[in-house]
């Protein structure tokens, strides 16, 4: 006879795989990206009167599935909730804390994945133009065209992180620190935003009125404004750091050379690229080039 596992409720297994996520320094984003998704699985789950982890079986899993698909979710999205009921199940079955891997047989819904988008030089232009008075999201939007930086690293950005023509990138969660090249209309931008940026203690380059720092959650909403007054659509913040590599690429640049300036952990995440656009020049350079 088979030994029945100990009662493990669910919101017990929730805090031990985020604990796990975070004792293996997962970036927070991926950690609360996994909770949000099992949390809507325990609503799910309470729903039908299932609180204990060890007591999930597959055909619950289904029908939430089944239950996502009837919301209206993307097969994208739903692909994503598997992962992250995958991960999480495989997890309770390597700790022993369930016998069986209820989320193994779960199969992802097939999807077409969109190639990045990049701004063309005319959409560049309109954002320009339309956030030409806004000298503090003129100033964001030069550096994340002309570094190509993750907006959390634009975000977690110190006035001492400013050098001549130098940007240095602090260490965030699993991305390692790095110095990157600071061109001329990036500095420009930068020191406009400076002349003007509020006096007070914080370190952070990048605050509000009131002293506070500019959250990633504001820059997102301040830059898909000017989006849509520059007409722009279905532009994504993330789509100027996918501009700035096809840029670079597509004027030769290195992919070894914006690898290394973009933060990419493999060279294969930065070539990945050319699969979407066209060399224009015949000869490779090592030297960054200006949008």
């Amino acid at each position: 006879m088979t030994d029945l596992p100990q009662p493990v409720s669910f919101t017990a297994a929730l805090e031990k795989f985020l604990d796990h996520l975070r004792s293996q320094k997962r970036s927070s984003a991926t950690t609360i990206a996994y909770g949000s998704d099992l949390e809507q699985l325990q609503v799910h789950l309470d729903g039908h009167r299932i609180t204990q982890a060890t007591t999930i079986r597959t055909e619950h899993l289904e029908t939430y599935v089944s239950y996502l698909a009837s919301q209206n979710y993307t097969p994208k999205s739903i692909s994503r909730k598997i992962n992250s009921l995958k991960t999480f199940f495989k997890f309770l079955h390597n700790q022993q804390l369930v016998t069986q891997n209820p989320a193994h047989p779960l199969t992802h819904p097939k999807y077409e994945t969109l190639p990045p988008r990049f701004l063309s030089p005319a959409e560049i232009r309109a954002l320009r133009d339309a956030a030409r008075l806004d000298i503090r999201v003129s100033a964001i939007i030069e550096l994340l065209l002309q570094t190509g930086v993750r907006i959390s690293e634009l975000a977690n950005l110190h006035l001492e992180d400013i050098k001549k023509a130098e940007l240095h990138i602090q260490a965030l969660e699993n991305n390692p620190a790095r110095n990157i090249f600071l061109n001329r209309p990036a500095i420009s931008a930068v020191n406009n935003y400076l002349s003007l940026r509020p006096k007070v203690d914080d370190p952070h380059l990048f605050v509000t009125k009131t002293g506070r720092p500019l959250l990633i959650r504001n820059i997102r909403t301040s830059i898909d404004r000017y989006f849509k007054k520059a007409g722009l659509k279905d532009a994504k913040v993330n789509d100027l750091r996918h501009t700035f590599i096809a840029h670079q690429l597509k004027n030769g640049v290195q992919p070894e050379v914006i690898h290394k300036h973009v933060g990419h952990k493999r060279l294969s995440s930065t070539q990945k690229y050319l699969d979407h656009i066209t060399v224009d020049v015949t000869e490779t350079t090592s030297r960054l080039v200006e949008l």
